[in-house]
């Protein structure tokens, strides 16, 4: 099994910003990684992903023009720069790792992806 670890949340107000980061052990060279996201009673729903050869991005809509994923190939870590936070984007964050490469394809739900980070707790206030 692959442990992905997480570190970066905090609790910063509304207009501020933060970066997650997710670090991958280095026998991990299989697929895309991406970024989730749950809140109390809500379901985890996807938030961002990049490709295994970092060539293709995609977003959520409602983080659409305000979060960066992005990877540091060297250090096997993916990063989650979130800027002009709003209070609704308070939710644990998971990061995620496929077990299989499927090219510039990125997964956007939970069933597409086989490893998980602990969390880290984002908190927005107003």
């Amino acid at each position: 099994q692959v442990q992905l670890i997480e570190s970066g949340g905090g609790l910063v107000q509304a207009g501020g910003s933060l970066r997650l980061s997710c670090a991958a052990p280095a026998t991990f060279t299989s697929g895309a990684m991406g970024w989730f996201r749950q809140a109390p009673g809500k379901e985890r729903e996807f938030v961002s992903g990049i490709s295994r050869n970092d060539i293709t991005t995609t977003y959520a809509d409602s983080v659409k023009g305000r979060f960066t994923i992005s990877k540091d190939n060297a250090k096997n870590t993916v990063y989650l720069q979130m800027n002009s936070l709003k209070p609704e984007d308070t939710a644990v964050y998971y990061c995620a790792g496929a077990k299989y490469y499927r090219g510039t394809y990125i997964g956007r739900q939970e069933y597409d992806y086989d490893y998980w980070g602990q969390g880290t707790q984002v908190t927005v206030s107003s």
